[in-house]
């Protein structure tokens, strides 16, 4: 009986969020104490669910998820993302054009959230469209395939480092396991994709067209790129030195310390503040304030990941997680799939790759639960499976189909399949992770 409330539940949040319009915290909150009343708790017991759901969700992505978001506004307001860009251009030339766009993407997606990212580059390939006389969706989604996958796959965005939380796996860990997915789902969806798009030749309007920085403004090539990585190079090293090194020699305690996610950020900011603004002349002031705007940018999706907190602990608490835990094992189907089922799902339903993770999360972390499949396999392949098939419901959707004057038909065609095959190689490449460690 707990499953079916569940379902309804899950069908009763997909018409709140895309039928009603309301909020999606709201929706959460409201499927999250409906499905708890209905399995019989007490309203007191509903909302003590509720609070510890949203506490223990927030409690340790919070400072991750709000320095990262801190650190994105600083690369892109002050320079860094263009530093990054031009220099790999310069590098690269016209000819490889779109494999400079798509490594500039994918380090530049690393830190910034995917509405940054997008509004951010966009313009630039807009830009280059005019400039060359290039179709602007053949250069332009390879270079948005990479912000999707960051988007999707590798902390510290939102979505992935929540779902670590909902399935207690490794950051580090699911950051190595992440590029081997990343990389190949970048390619496939992005330049090799690519080469059957140059008959898309609508002009984008030029109303969108970038305005740069003049050079001369910009940060020095090693201080953007540093600003950029430094998170991953901390946190990866911890996580290389932890698998190859005894526990207790001195560099893996160092990294114990600079490789902590919290740590990592936070050293990484001081060090943007540091490279971006006070060692170009720069005044504090302003900066503080773009920080306060990145903060405020993220509380919707903050509030989100605590909505989905809410709803997992009802589960948990009302027993609904236990039985579905038993509903899945019956149907014999491997854990990895069905994390990726569930979540394309709900994606296609919905539209938010955020909500459709957090929410697939909710019902497959029981299943796992003392499994000896590695967890962050597991967040990897949610992460694909919320990224399958972005069409009308989806607001990237029609952010690309305006931004690159197509028509909705060929912006299925284009920005949609891209989104699929992104899906489905993630989902093959963590397949084939699992086959190869686990034996």
């Amino acid at each position: 009986m707990s499953y079916l409330i569940l379902l309804t539940g899950i069908l009763l949040l997909i018409l709140l969020t895309t039928w009603a319009k309301l909020n999606a915290f709201l929706s959460f909150l409201l499927v999250s104490m409906g499905i708890g009343l209905a399995n019989g708790m007490t309203i007191d017991s509903v909302t003590h669910a509720v609070q510890t759901g949203m506490g223990d969700m927030l409690g340790s992505l919070i400072v991750i998820i709000v320095v990262g978001a801190m650190i994105g506004k600083l690369i892109a307001e002050y320079g860094a993302a263009q530093r990054i860009v031009s220099s790999f251009m310069s590098w690269f030339g016209r000819k490889y054009l779109v494999w400079a766009l798509v490594i500039t993407a994918f380090i530049v997606g690393i830190p910034l959230f995917y509405g940054i990212g997008f509004v951010l580059l966009v313009p630039l390939i807009i830009t280059l469209s005019y400039k060359y006389d290039i179709p602007a969706v053949y250069i332009g989604l390879p270079m948005l395939a990479s912000l999707s996958v960051t988007h999707g796959y590798l902390p510290p965005h939102p979505s992935p480092v929540a779902l670590i939380q909902q399935y207690h796996a490794d950051l580090g860990l699911t950051l190595l396991y992440g590029f081997v997915v990343a990389v190949p789902s970048v390619i496939i969806a992005g330049p090799l994709f690519a080469t059957t798009l140059k008959k898309y030749n609508r002009k984008p309007l030029a109303t969108f067209a970038g305005k740069t920085i003049p050079d001369e403004e910009l940060p020095g090539i090693a201080d953007s790129f540093i600003t950029a990585l430094l998170p991953v190079v901390l946190i990866g090293t911890e996580t290389v030195l932890k698998m190859s090194m005894p526990v207790n020699s001195m560099p893996v305690k160092i990294f114990a310390v600079l490789g902590d996610p919290s740590v990592a950020l936070l050293i990484t900011l001081a060090y943007a503040v540091y490279a971006l603004v006070l060692k170009r002349g720069k005044k504090l002031e302003p900066c503080m304030i773009s920080m306060g705007e990145a903060a405020k940018d993220i509380s919707l999706i903050l509030l989100i990941i605590a909505g989905a907190g809410a709803l997992k602990q009802v589960l948990t608490e009302s027993g609904t997680a236990a039985q579905l835990t038993q509903v899945m094992k019956g149907l014999n189907l491997h854990p990895i799939l069905a994390a990726w089922f569930i979540a394309a799902f709900i994606r296609v339903c919905l539209g938010s790759a955020t909500v459709a993770g957090l929410t697939a999360a909710g019902m497959v972390a029981p299943l796992i639960a003392g499994s000896a499949i590695n967890p962050s396999l597991i967040v990897l392949a949610t992460g694909a499976g919320s990224l399958m098939f972005s069409h009308v419901n989806d607001s990237g959707f029609w952010l690309f189909k305006e931004y690159f004057n197509l028509t909705v038909k060929e912006t299925l065609k284009t920005w949609s399949v891209m989104e699929t095959i992104v899906s489905i190689v993630g989902l093959l490449m963590v397949s084939l992770i699992y086959l190869i460690t686990s034996h």
